[in-house]
């Protein structure tokens, strides 16, 4: 080709991998755009209050990290992550061990880019082209998205109030599968929480399943009376793989979450990480680790429980008062969310459209389920709403609802 005939050629030209052309845009993300508005009254996004962020404590720490230590934190680092960091959390894990025995190893930690990369890193190494991933019915909007991109054939679990059914796990279900993916604590969308019983079955099962159980656990803190329940890693440590994140606690924009996981795995997580960015920001590790390191969060995170079990006590007063006969909802113990359930000939997609027109938005329920999708179910996220608007939106859906029953 002639130099000259350069300028000719587009990028509309350009050849785009098959995975490229299969990617699609999160419904929640393309939602938020619509909600960013200061008039609409938004349960769509899964984000904490801003004003649970410990801004000046961090602001603090930051200051003394570019004091003390400036070099080390602006400069390249591990990739499995920063050394005292992984200690912290190693220790807390061990420090929440059934009975005082379990010890995690700070070798078992890998720090991520938030615990969403996390599911990529476990995609990447895990999942084949049609291999059967086994999730929750329904199950994380976002963990579909980052599994999706190495094609598994996506097998659903029953689930019911208590979460997910492990008696459900039969040889047929699981047959093949490369992994299987569940969020015990308030889960997103649902809000539900396992139960202790369900844990040790699962945990069991985990024991004896040539593939590993992914426990993903960003919200277990947030349990409104601070009671939390153990982890199914306290149950079987080499045989659970475990995802934290900072997001919930401290602040999403730090991104820094983690993976606890038996050596033989981490080590190919650390070189699929390598890979992909060679390492979670050091600077933003070492904020986290010096706001934690004193016992930090033990007094922080209580108010975050205090500010959203008032502000989902608002809600449910809301459902109570206003939503017509039929429309069904979980009533959580903790987290960010209520599901709701409507009757079966409403579409939420299609309410949506209407709602948004009243300045009140939601997240459909379809796009959490693999397969399946329940068209008549919705995701509210009420942590960042004030009360007062929580009932003026409610009130302004539930019109909507009963006008189409």
């Amino acid at each position: 080709m002639d130099p000259s005939d350069l300028t000719n050629v587009s990028t509309r030209s350009w050849q785009l991998s098959e995975r490229a052309r299969k990617l699609t845009s999160s419904a929640i993300r393309e939602i938020l755009k619509v909600t960013e508005r200061p008039d609409v009254i938004s349960f769509a996004g899964g984000l904490p209050a801003p004003s649970t962020f410990p801004a000046e404590r961090m602001r603090a720490a930051s200051d003394r990290i570019l004091r003390d230590t400036p070099g080390a934190a602006l400069q390249y680092s591990a990739t499995e992550g920063y050394l005292p960091l992984r200690e912290w959390i190693a220790a807390r894990h061990s420090a929440h061990g059934a009975n005082g025995s379990v010890q995690i190893r700070p070798t078992q930690v890998l720090i991520t880019t938030g615990s969403q990369q996390a599911l990529d890193l476990l995609g990447k190494v895990l999942v084949c082209p049609q291999s059967p991933v086994l999730v929750e019915t329904p199950t994380y909007l976002g963990a579909l998205q980052s599994f999706s991109l190495y094609e598994p054939r996506y097998v659903q679990v029953p689930t019911d109030e208590s979460g997910l059914i492990p008696a459900a796990l039969t040889a047929e279900l699981t047959a093949g599968a490369r992994l299987l993916y569940a969020q015990p604590n308030f889960q997103n969308p649902t809000g539900r929480r396992m139960a202790v019983e369900r844990r040790r079955e699962l945990a069991a099962f985990a024991q004896r399943a040539p593939f590993p159980v992914i426990e993903d656990d960003p919200y277990g803190a947030l349990d409104y009376r601070g009671e939390p329940l153990p982890t199914m890693l306290s149950m079987a440590p080499e045989h659970i793989v475990h995802l934290g994140s900072f997001s919930k606690v401290l602040a999403p924009g730090l991104r820094v979450g983690y993976i606890v996981a038996p050596e033989e795995l981490h080590f190919k997580l650390v070189q699929a990480k390598q890979a992909t960015d060679l390492h979670t920001p050091s600077f933003t590790q070492r904020i986290v680790h010096e706001v934690v390191k004193d016992g930090f969060l033990d007094t922080h995170v209580p108010t975050i429980r205090a500010l959203y079990r008032d502000q989902c006590a608002a809600m449910l007063a809301a459902l109570e008062r206003y939503m017509p006969e039929g429309v069904t909802w979980t009533r959580p113990e903790g987290g960010m969310f209520v599901w709701a359930q409507l009757p079966p000939a409403i579409d939420t997609m299609k309410l949506l459209e209407e709602a948004i027109a009243q300045n009140v938005a939601f997240v459909p329920g379809a796009p959490f389920y693999a397969n399946e999708a329940q068209h008549n179910t919705l995701r509210l996220s009420f942590v960042t709403v004030p009360p007062e608007k929580i009932d003026a939106g409610i009130a302004r859906l539930a019109t909507l609802v009963r006008a189409r029953i």
